[in-house]
């Protein structure tokens, strides 16, 4: 095992570590930083409950390994609040029900947060394609639809 030394950017704070070059981006946060608000759900990039943002993208953080990321902002389900100040999305999601079990929810934010970011959702139709990735067992899309379409209307997008 071949471990490396690397600086994480995460959530707004720099973390020196020693890590296995062949760690996850996702088990690097769950792991060494205590970050267990994202999830491990499949381990083969199809649920997107891993889901974190990389410089405002998008990523399942269990297809990236960790040391891939140095140098990159990383933005978890934990660094999106502003102290007791929810995101939007975050908000979204309480008042639209936007889940049941909760498991998917961390990654169904970060991803909805992404795809507000990147501008190309504007209806429910658009909102649903962007968020295939994501997959809630419990079957709230349509309230996780909801959630992502308020928020963006809030935030600034178009309806």
């Amino acid at each position: 095992m071949e471990k490396v030394q690397l600086t994480l950017q995460v959530n707004g704070t720099e973390h020196g570590l020693e890590v296995d070059t062949r760690a996850t981006l996702l088990d690097t946060l769950r792991e060494e930083l205590q970050l267990c608000g994202t999830k491990k759900g499949c381990d083969h990039g199809q649920c997107g409950a891993c889901t974190v943002l990389s410089d405002g993208v998008r990523v399942v953080s269990c297809l990236c390994l960790a040391v891939s990321q140095e140098g990159a902002e990383i933005v978890t389900i934990e660094g999106l609040a502003d102290g007791e100040t929810l995101h939007p999305v975050q908000e979204a999601f309480l008042r639209c029900d936007g889940f049941q079990c909760g498991y998917c929810t961390p990654g169904q934010i970060m991803s909805a947060v992404g795809l507000i970011a990147e501008g190309h959702a504007h209806t429910h139709a658009d909102i649903r394609e962007q968020m295939s990735g994501n997959i809630c067992r419990c079957g709230a899309y349509d309230n996780i639809t909801t959630a992502v379409h308020e928020a963006l209307v809030q935030i600034g997008g178009r309806s």
